[in-house]
């Protein structure tokens, strides 16, 4: 058995304030993918996978039957033949490990699923992120449900509020063009509760949300609309602001060692850096409007683009 693949997704607007209503846009990143297996002698991290997918398995059967239910008897019988999730998705990287997974077990065992084919509406677009809220769970305490849902239809998604979601398209890329949007490998593993813990804890401070609400909220909004429009003088406007918010208020979630690469970047305006995910590690998202440029000043780093424009 080789299931079908699920692709890895980026969070390029929204991340922290999709939590409070702004808006966001996340796309389908195929460069990582991931896919279930079976294989009756599996390697060491096989095992590990497997192991915790049985985890996962007792998680999905406990799950409200009114939501969504499961061929829980198959999912365990071919857990016990030796499935695992084989994924080159780095795992604490912020581009939806955790989500490919939830998606792969939703298209192979769900039943009455909803499929990628049937006219999707607001509806059923809810109820799929709502499913895949509660399934993904499992790996973070808490789930917006949209990594697995990028995953899922593997389309771009705009979220304008909470209850109002949307497959969308997104400006094509131009391939000969110097501007970028690039992810810039940080070397350490991020993990997503504590960092939503220390935002959560921030929350409490009336002066933390009016800065979100005032500030981050309002670049982040503007970043989504002038993305969608292909309006690239504008957008760097607003991902200079963004950035700007992002790095005075939001330093815990910055590895310590990029602050003077994200603050140099603001000051010369040759890149802007913002968070991917819920940040902590893992990869960090940049724009730039020269691409060659910021690779030459980001020469000792890793660094993978993933949109040309």
């Amino acid at each position: 058995m080789k299931g079908p693949l699920f692709y890895s997704k980026i969070l390029l607007f929204g991340e922290y304030g999709i939590i409070k209503d702004s808006k966001g846009l996340s796309i389908p990143y195929n460069f990582y993918k991931g896919a279930l297996k079976i294989d009756e002698n599996l390697s060491a991290e096989a095992k590990k996978s497997n192991e915790s997918l049985q985890k996962f398995a007792n998680h999905l059967e406990a799950l409200d039957a009114e939501l969504v239910t499961f061929d829980i008897e198959v999912l365990k019988s071919n857990l016990e033949k030796g499935m695992y999730f084989d994924s080159s998705i780095p795992q604490g990287y912020g581009v939806g490990s955790s989500g490919a997974l939830v998606a792969s077990f939703y298209d192979k065992y769900a039943h009455d699923k909803i499929t990628v084919l049937e006219n999707l509406t607001r509806e059923k677009l809810l109820k799929l992120k709502v499913i895949f809220g509660e399934m993904e769970s499992f790996f973070h305490g808490k789930s917006s449900g949209l990594d697995p849902l990028n995953s899922y239809l593997s389309l771009p998604i705009l979220i304008n509020s909470k209850d109002n979601i949307e497959p969308t398209g997104i400006p094509s890329q131009n391939e000969a063009g110097t501007g970028a949007v690039f992810l810039l490998d940080s070397g350490i593993t991020g993990e997503t509760a504590p960092m939503v813990n220390i935002f959560m804890e921030s929350m409490k401070q009336e002066g933390f949300r009016k800065m979100l609400k005032d500030q981050f909220i309002k670049h982040t909004d503007s970043c989504v609309e002038d993305f969608l429009k292909g309006d690239i003088k504008s957008l760097f406007g607003n991902l200079k602001s963004l950035s700007k918010v992002v790095f005075n208020n939001f330093k815990p979630m910055i590895p310590q060692q990029f602050h003077s690469l994200w603050k140099q970047g603001i000051d010369t305006n040759d890149y802007y850096l913002k968070l991917c995910g819920s940040g902590g590690g893992g990869y960090i998202l940049g724009f730039t409007q020269n691409i060659q440029k910021t690779k030459e000043t980001l020469k000792d780093y890793k660094l993978e683009v993933v949109y040309n424009f």
